[in-house]
C-alpha cells in the first residue's frame, strides 16, 4: 500500500487546548495525574482511601436515577464503615448548568466537606469537578473557561463511573452549560483530573441498552478522534488503537445484554483507556459539532457524537487515509491486501466509515439529526459555536465554517 503523507508529518506539538499549531520538531508530553483502581467490587475501597487522606466529611455527588438504582449505597457504606460522615447530593441533571454547580458548591460548603466523591456518568463527574474547583478558587465558574485558568488545586475528588463512555474519571476537562448563552464551555487543567478513579464493573451492570450504546459510542469517538488528532503521540496512539479494539470487540454483546460482565468490563476499561489518550491529544470536529447539538437541542452527548462521527471521518479521510485504514483494522475490517487488489488507500480508509455506520445501525443509534427534531434553521448558529471549539484547530483536516455547516447538513 502506498505510504500516506501522514507518516511524514513532524511530531505533534504538545500545545495546550486552543493554542495555535506550529511547525517543527518539539518535545512531546503524556500525562496522567489520576490513580486508576480497577476490579470487581473495588468501589468498597473508597472509604479506606478517603480515610488515608484524613477526610472526615465527604459529599457524594450523583443523579436521581443512579440513586434510585441504589448504586451509591456501596460507596456510602464504605465511607460510613471508616467513620466518615457523608452528604448525598443527587440533583445532577444532563448537560449540567452553571447554576447547578453553584447549588452543589453551597451544599458542600454548608456541610463542611473535605472530599468529593462523584458517582455517575459524565454529568455527575463534571458537576463534582467544577464544584471542587470553586471550593478553592473564587468564581464565577466561566472565568476559568480554557486551559489552566484557575490557580489553586481543587478540593480532593474521587470518581466512580456508572456509564461506559465519558472517561471523565481520568480526564482534565470539565464541560458545563451556560444556558443563557446556549453554549457548552470547557475548563481544562491537569489539576482538574480526579485524584483516584475506581473502575468497578458492578456499577455498570444492567445499564439500559440505549445508554450502553450511547456512552460506548462516545468512548469510541474519543479513541478515533484522539488517534487522528494533530496532537497525537506514539503513547496516545497505542492507547487509542487499543481502546478502539476493546470497544469494537465488546460493544455489541454489551448492548445485547448489559448484564454480560465480561463485555461491560471490556467497555469500561476501553472507555478509560480512550480517556487517557484524548486527555493528552484533545479531539476534533466530531466533538466540536456535538457540543452545540447538546446546548441547542438537548441531544445526549453520546448520540450527538455517534451521528456526527461517520460524516467527520469521511471528511477527514482525505487528510489521514493511513490512519483511517488502521482504525478499520482495529475495528476488525478485512483491509489487509486491499492494495494488491487495486484498492486505493482512500478507498480502504473509507472502510472505517462503513464499519462505524454498520455498528451504529446494529446497536440502534439514530441515523439522522432530523429524526431527533433538529431544525435546519439552527445550523448557522450551531456552526458558529462549533468554530469556537479548540478541537477544530487540531482536527487532521483544515476546517472552515462552511464545511462545518456542510457536515451538519449531511447529518440531517
Amino acid at each position: 500500500m502506498a505510504t500516506s503523507p501522514i507518516t511524514a508529518r513532524p511530531p505533534a506539538p504538545p500545545l495546550p487546548p486552543g493554542a495555535p499549531l506550529r511547525a517543527g520538531s518539539v518535545p512531546q508530553t503524556f500525562q496522567n495525574p489520576t490513580r486508576v483502581i480497577t476490579g470487581e467490587g473495588c468501589a468498597a475501597e473508597v472509604g479506606p482511601h478517603a480515610a488515608r487522606l484524613g477526610a472526615t466529611r465527604v459529599m457524594v455527588v450523583s443523579d436521581p436515577g443512579i440513586v434510585r438504582a441504589g448504586i451509591p449505597t456501596a460507596i456510602l457504606d464504605s465511607l460510613h464503615s471508616c467513620g466518615i460522615e457523608t452528604l448525598l447530593y443527587s440533583h445532577v441533571e444532563p448537560d449540567p448548568r452553571i447554576e447547578l454547580v453553584d447549588e452543589a458548591l453551597k451544599a458542600y460548603r454548608d456541610f463542611g466537606g473535605e472530599l468529593i466523591v462523584a458517582v455517575g456518568g459524565g454529568s455527575a463527574i463534571d458537576v463534582a469537578t467544577a464544584t471542587a474547583i470553586l471550593a478553592t478558587n473564587p468564581g464565577p465558574l466561566r472565568t476559568y473557561e480554557g486551559w489552566e485558568k484557575f490557580a489553586n488545586a481543587p478540593a480532593p475528588l474521587f470518581a466512580l463511573p456508572t456509564t461506559v463512555g465519558t472517561a471523565a474519571e481520568v480526564t482534565p476537562f470539565v464541560v458545563i452549560t451556560d444556558a443563557a448563552a446556549k453554549f457548552k464551555f470547557t475548563i481544562g487543567s491537569p489539576k482538574a483530573a480526579p485524584l483516584i478513579a475506581f473502575l468497578d464493573p458492578f456499577l455498570v451492570l444492567g445499564l439500559p441498552p440505549s445508554i450502553t450504546a450511547s456512552t460506548a459510542m462516545d468512548a469510541l469517538t474519543h479513541a478515533i478522534e484522539s488517534y487522528t488528532s494533530l496532537l497525537s503521540t506514539p503513547i496516545s496512539e497505542g492507547m487509542a488503537l487499543q481502546a478502539i479494539r476493546m470497544i469494537s470487540t465488546h460493544i455489541r454483546a454489551a448492548v445485547a445484554n448489559p448484564r454480560n460482565l465480561t463485555a461491560m468490563n471490556g467497555l469500561l476499561i476501553g472507555a478509560n483507556i480512550a480517556g487517557l489518550a484524548f486527555s493528552n491529544t484533545r479531539l476534533g470536529n466530531v466533538h466540536a459539532t456535538a457540543h452545540p447539538l447538546g446546548a441547542f437541542w438537548k441531544i445526549p452527548h453520546g448520540i450527538a457524537n455517534a451521528i456526527m462521527l461517520p460524516h467527520v471521518m469521511e471528511f477527514n479521510a482525505l487528510a489521514c487515509p493511513l490512519r483511517m485504514v488502521e482504525i478499520a483494522q482495529a475495528m476488525g475490517e478485512p483491509v489487509a491486501g486491499m492494495s494488491m487488489a487495486g484498492t486505493t488507500e482512500h478507498e480502504a480508509a473509507l472502510r472505517a466509515v462503513g464499519a462505524v455506520r454498520r455498528l451504529e445501525t446494529e446497536i440502534g443509534i439514530p441515523a439522522r439529526l432530523g429524526d431527533l427534531g433538529v431544525d435546519r434553521a439552527s445550523i448557522p448558529d450551531m456552526a458558529a459555536d462549533a468554530m469556537k471549539s479548540a478541537n477544530i484547530a487540531i482536527n487532521p483536516r483544515l476546517t472552515t465554517i462552511n464545511e462545518i455547516i456542510r457536515l451538519y447538513e449531511q447529518a440531517m
